[in-house]
């Protein structure tokens, strides 16, 4: 992304006036949320030390301040709505290839698990991330990395688990490390080793994920690649049954854990709750029992419509979950099968028309709570204390973001305190 003209070496800078600043502050993790919560300041301004919020208020008395002590103002157009930048808490952005074979497959009656099955799916991933070398996959990690903060994600989960052998998770793993120290975005590697049982693997899937906890967990630890593991818990990857042991391994090496749950079937939301795990994803499959078992739980919720576009099936009963207690995050899923569209604001607005989301809990579901689902309480809020991470809109009120549906992307955006403009990015993929 583009760099504007602001002084990267400059400690202390005011950034507005802003026509309206929506902060999030003082709205709850959990449950439903009305537009009549917000907090929307007008004519505000954002004082930043570093990569830190310093204090939010009227812009005209922070700039005498700022001009008395010769602090930089970073001066924006008239109609500048600003808010927390955003938190993708569920990608798989490393990924060498397309599938667009399988997409075709899809619209054309075949289903996910049978195309699985043919040697489409996952395993089709797999093979062309094998063959792509570091360079290669750091190459389009970054590419994918600059499209997404141009778009307002401030903060990315990336997950492994097209390399499905130690060797390989090792590499995906190492690239994204890299890949993580030549950007400004905050990214959150995830390990999904136990995505599936490999088809080259000589044993069953408790040997698989046996192989997992002896010679690449020691690894990951000893490397400091991850704090967080993932498993696929589906017909087509783990059942209950052989993904627990490994998670409890996992968790009592210090793991922080994360599901792919109730995706197809139901199952994987009561296994992440009796793990501990932050967040179940998916649950397009979760009925009444789940949706009330996971609101009485700490599990955040993770709804990841991506997957729904991108199959063509039902979304997560985001409503019934927050209507139920339930901390609601949403993410984009990108991937090059199930979720190739990568465009988390106009995913996050669709779910809101089908789900019925007000946007205050829209927003709240691709800032804060998707912070909390990856243990960060640092960010997804305009307040002081918290990173200085800004999407900035140019219009003049905060619904106009969500109403446009994606269309109406950020011109600047703040990323620990420094501006960029976005406007000009090209889309890479």
């Amino acid at each position: 992304m583009a760099k504007t003209h602001s002084d990267p070496h400059v400690t202390d800078r005011l950034i507005g006036p802003f026509a309206q600043l929506v902060t999030l502050e003082g709205l709850p993790l959990k449950g439903s949320l009305s537009d009549k919560q917000l907090i929307v300041q007008q004519a505000a301004g954002i004082r930043v030390r570093g990569s830190e919020i310093i204090e939010t208020g009227p812009f005209e008395r922070l700039a005498k301040a700022a001009r008395a002590d010769k602090t930089e103002i970073a001066e924006l157009p008239a109609g500048s709505v600003g808010i927390p930048g955003f938190v993708d808490a569920h990608t798989h952005s490393c990924f060498a290839g397309s599938r667009a074979k399988d997409y075709a497959l899809r619209n054309s009656g075949s289903s996910y698990l049978e195309i699985a099955k043919a040697g489409g799916g996952i395993w089709d991933s797999v093979q062309q991330t094998r063959k792509a070398s570091p360079e290669i996959l750091e190459a389009l990690l970054l590419k994918r990395i600059r499209r997404f903060l141009a778009a307002g994600i401030t903060t990315l989960e990336v997950k492994s688990g097209y390399g499905l052998s130690v060797s390989e998770e090792l590499k995906m793993l190492r690239v994204i490390r890299s890949a993580s120290e030549k950007t400004d975005m905050d990214l959150v590697s995830t390990c999904l080793a136990a995505h599936t049982c490999p088809k080259d693997f000589q044993g069953n899937a408790q040997e698989y994920l046996q192989l997992l906890e002896t010679e690449l967990l020691p690894v990951l630890a000893a490397e400091g690649l991850t704090s967080r593991l993932d498993a696929f818990v589906e017909q087509s990857a783990f059942t209950p049954r052989e993904i627990l042991p490994y998670l409890r391994k996992g968790k009592a090496m210090g793991f922080h854990l994360t599901l792919h749950a109730d995706q197809f079937t139901a199952g994987g939301s009561a296994v992440a709750i009796s793990c501990g795990a932050l967040s179940a994803d998916h649950l397009e499959a979760s009925g009444p029992s789940e949706i009330q078992a996971l609101a009485k739980s700490e599990v955040i919720a993770t709804a990841l419509p991506g997957a729904s576009l991108g199959l063509g099936c039902g979304f997560t009963p985001s409503r019934a979950l927050l209507d139920a207690g339930a901390c609601l995050a949403i993410a984009s899923d990108y991937n090059p099968g199930s979720a190739p569209m990568g465009d988390l604001l106009t995913q996050a607005a669709l779910l809101g028309t089908f789900e019925k989301l007000s946007n205050a809990e829209v927003l709240a579901g691709i800032t804060f709570r998707a912070a909390a689902a990856l243990a960060l309480k640092d960010r997804g809020r305009l307040v002081a204390g918290h990173k200085a991470d800004i999407a900035i809109f140019q219009t003049d009120h905060y619904n106009e973001i969500l109403y446009h549906q994606g269309q109406l992307r950020p011109f600047q955006v703040v990323k620990n305190g420094r501006l960029y403009l976005s406007k000009n990015d090209s889309h890479d993929f």
